[in-house]
């Protein structure tokens, strides 16, 4: 999924700009990558090696992607998506420092950062729509990758079997979410 998007910043990075695309949907999704690497984690959620590797890597890739979107965006764009990463990172360890410090047990700690993943992962699944006034505005999708669209639904169902057979509710309610947002 997280590499559905690799022709468009292959496109940004031969046209040297960012054009219209919105920079939301892949803030949104390192936040969610991010706090689910966080419920992963041993010391939240046990034996969720799966969860921290593919949420690692997703880490990694969105990086990837806001570093290309910074380097090919100007002024005001810029600034927003560099402090909407800065935000993002405070919080994610702030949480994490909190839960961790103030949560004694596993199924608090998994509770917690389990709603606030569910949370986070409806507002990653729901971030392309903020392409759609642009897409009704145009009358064009261009801006609006169809390849993400598919790559999500795929990833929704494997998530959702995983999540089945592991019986883990935060990841069967996030990934319903993505099924049907």
């Amino acid at each position: 999924m997280y590499t559905s998007d690799r022709p468009t910043f292959v496109n940004i990075w031969k046209k040297g700009t960012v054009e219209q695309y919105s920079p939301i949907p892949y803030v949104a999704t390192l936040l969610n990558c991010m706090m689910w690497v966080v419920y992963g984690l041993p010391l939240v959620h046990p034996h969720s090696m799966l969860v921290i590797t593919i949420n690692g890597t997703g880490t990694a890739i969105e990086l990837v992607y806001i570093t290309l979107f910074l380097l090919y965006s100007a002024g005001a764009t810029r600034r927003k998506v560099m402090l909407l990463l800065a935000g993002e990172i405070a919080f994610v360890a702030g949480v994490a420092a909190l839960v961790l410090a103030t949560a004694h047990t596993y199924e608090r700690r998994s509770m917690i950062i389990g709603i606030l993943c569910v949370l986070f992962g409806i507002g990653m699944y729901a971030a392309p729509l903020s392409v759609m006034k642009l897409v009704v505005q145009t009358k064009s999708v261009e801006y609006m990758p169809l390849s993400l669209s598919l790559a999500s639904l795929v990833n929704g169902i494997c998530w959702t079997a995983y999540a089945l057979i592991k019986f883990d509710l935060y990841i069967t309610v996030r990934n319903y979410n993505q099924l049907f947002l």
